[in-house]
């Protein structure tokens, strides 16, 4: 499979001090990280963490005021169609690392729900990130009474290939929606928006971190609603997808949208294969968690804040896809981890 995505950040410098047994700090080691579309929030925090991980052969040391991440490592954060087509590569060696939603992570490592018979036994954890809030996003002034609704609607599923995706389609069966009763539209997050605003969609789903690059400039251009569940509806929600648990959009993320959103949420996981080197993985997450690395989390995407050492193991244990072995070093080093 080819990439024709693009790359987002890459990182600059990096003093070895911090790492352990990582062989010949000159010699580069490329990384690639599977992310989202442009749009959303994968993207921008995929890339802090590309940056934050890289050392580039011949960089300024990390203790000389460069950056702190594994020696000799190039990491590069692409655009893809998110969580299902990372978790692919990952298993077939096509990208090193992705970003993807807990329970497509767990359905697919188990080969279960619409990956049954195809499992991804090389699926490994490093972290638990952040929590993703599923958005509803509905032209300006526009609400609903529940999914139900959206019957005979023009709606926005999300990519196929998304994490989004596959949680949609199981949450609307519940409310009698399928394809077959709604016009569907396979769209990213940015296309997505472009197609509310034309007036070409009635409504559109998205799951990511708030605040999301392109319902911002959507809310400060044309205007949106944003659908907020009812707590019947949430626990309906998290019986049918035990991953998606309550969560809530504050009012004011958005421009127009002053009221807090109810909404169901999935944790955000950064993924890699259980082929890549034990020390290799043991310093990635050593870079991951270091000073430099929050200092640049800290200063991205808003959601960066949210991402920390001591939420890392977040429902790691509970989602049944094992830590990776450099990984779970790191953490049972750190007391992190019993």
């Amino acid at each position: 499979m080819k990439f024709q995505n693009k790359i987002l950040l890459t990182a600059t410098a990096v003093s070895a001090m911090l790492l352990v047994g990582v062989a010949n700090a000159q010699t580069p080691t490329f990384f690639r990280i599977g992310t989202g579309g442009a749009g959303g929030t994968y993207f921008p925090i995929g890339g802090t963490i590309a940056n934050g991980i890289s050392a580039p052969p011949g960089a300024r040391p990390c203790d000389k005021g460069g950056q702190c991440g594994v020696p000799g490592l190039i990491a590069i954060a692409q655009s893809t169609t998110a969580s299902v087509f990372n978790n692919a590569a990952v298993q077939n060696g096509e990208l090193e690392a992705g970003l993807a939603a807990a329970d497509v992570t767990r359905s697919m490592y188990m080969g279960e729900g619409k990956f049954e018979g195809k499992a991804h036994p090389k699926l490994r954890i490093i972290a638990n990130l952040y929590p993703e809030d599923l958005h509803l996003v509905m032209p300006k002034g526009s609400s609903m009474e529940s999914l139900a609704d959206l019957e005979g609607k023009r709606v926005g599923i999300a990519q196929a290939g998304s994490g989004t995706q596959v949680a949609v389609l199981q949450m609307l069966e519940a409310w009698g929606i399928t394809r077959d009763n709604i016009e569907e539209a396979e769209l990213n997050n940015s296309q997505s928006a472009e197609r509310l605003a034309d007036g070409q969609l009635d409504a559109y789903f998205y799951a990511a971190g708030w605040p999301v690059a392109a319902m911002v400039q959507l809310a400060s251009t044309k205007g949106m609603s944003l659908h907020s569940f009812t707590e019947d509806d949430l626990a309906k929600i998290n019986e049918i997808i035990p991953a998606y648990i309550p969560s809530k959009i504050p009012g004011g993320v958005y421009e127009g949208v002053s009221e807090d959103v109810l909404t169901p949420a999935v944790s955000a996981m950064l993924v890699v294969s259980s082929d890549l080197d034990e020390e290799l993985v043991y310093g990635i997450t050593a870079a991951l968690w270091n000073s430099n690395t929050r200092k640049l989390l800290d200063n991205g995407h808003a959601k960066g804040k949210q991402i920390t050492a001591e939420t890392a193991l977040d429902g790691v244990a509970a989602l049944g896809v094992p830590l990776h072995s450099g990984a779970e070093k790191f953490y049972k080093e750190q007391g992190l981890l019993k």
